[in-house]
């Protein structure tokens, strides 16, 4: 199996662990990863490395993220979502109360650069175990509150109905905030309890969900995302001629222009479109960091059952 990046449209009531194993079948390998969790309740975009690709994870994980969601003002749960228990809920006069000019203030409040206090059940880690785990168990979990970004948080329509009040909402947020979160914190700012009952993850940095294809319908190969432009998409480029891709495929440095304004990771590109590795500038020269060998042929994997490692999910 050649490497590379992998779109998935993940089905509600799937894990990402789900997602992950079921690749691991249809690719042949057992060398798969994901660049962040998603809820089994939420549907959308989850980006898979295959192989060496893996390692290219990394710059996908802190990246920004868009979702569609459904927030259901009237009504609040132990997870801030539709799986939790009911703890609050409103009268029907004082949802039919909330204006729109109150909507849109609290909104307003949620945009921009805010402080959050993430969700008990979310994936983040106290003391070596998840949040949710512990919850789980019966513990009282109280996470600290962070900052976050959220850079747009659009309504698009509103729909009342059953004594509650549905926003159909978009979000472009940094990673690391929780959709369910400003769910949580729209309904207790409007005094009638909030939480989240749909969410889709429709961007990742430059990836999108009209790329993904479903785990029932994939083919893998032909959805693979090569490692060159999976790279270029994530990093500044720098093409190489034949003898520097061979001359940093073996670990040398190479004369490069010099260049202040670039830091960070680069993208190595040999003359054949190959990524060669992932370099960083050092002056007037170019240091390899990461070296991706050409993908050999294809070869029979065993059976693999062990669990996939899961990383802290954004909603």
């Amino acid at each position: 199996m050649t490497s590379g990046l992998l779109l998935i449209d993940k089905a509600q009531g799937w894990t990402s662990h789900d997602a992950v194993a079921r690749t691991r079948r249809l690719a042949g390998t057992r060398k798969v990863g994901h660049a962040g969790t998603l809820d089994p309740m939420a549907t959308g975009l989850l980006v898979l490395g295959i192989d060496s690709s893996t390692r290219l994870l990394t710059y996908v994980v802190g990246l920004d993220k868009e979702y569609l969601a459904t927030i259901r003002l009237g009504q609040s749960t132990t997870t801030d979502d539709a799986e939790g228990d009911e703890l609050t809920r409103a009268s029907a006069e004082q949802v039919t109360a909330i204006s729109a000019a109150a909507v849109a203030a609290g909104i307003t409040d949620l945009t921009g650069e805010i402080s959050q206090q993430p969700s008990a059940v979310s994936a983040i880690k106290v003391d070596g175990k998840r949040a949710y785990a512990r919850v789980r168990a019966g513990e009282d979990v109280q996470l600290p509150s962070r900052p976050v970004t959220v850079s747009e948080f659009e309504l698009r329509s509103s729909t009342h109905g059953d004594g509650f009040l549905d926003l159909e909402v978009r979000v472009a947020c940094a990673s690391g905030t929780y959709i369910r979160a400003l769910a949580r914190d729209l309904g207790r700012a409007l005094g009638v309890g909030g939480h989240l009952t749909a969410l889709r993850r429709t961007r990742i940095g430059p990836f999108r969900i009209e790329n993904a294809a479903t785990l029932e319908h994939i083919d893998v190969v032909a959805q693979l995302i090569s490692p060159a432009d999976a790279a270029t998409r994530l990093l500044p480029r720098l093409d190489l001629s034949r003898e520097e891709a061979i001359d940093l495929g073996h670990g040398k440095r190479i004369a490069v222009e010099r260049d202040p304004t670039r830091t960070g990771p680069v993208a190595a590109i040999a003359p054949d479109g190959r990524l060669v590795g992932l370099v960083e500038y050092r002056g007037d020269q170019a240091k390899s960091l990461l070296n991706f060998a050409p993908d050999k042929p294809d070869t029979p994997d065993k059976p693999d059952t062990a669990d996939a490692s899961e990383s802290t999910p954004t909603p």
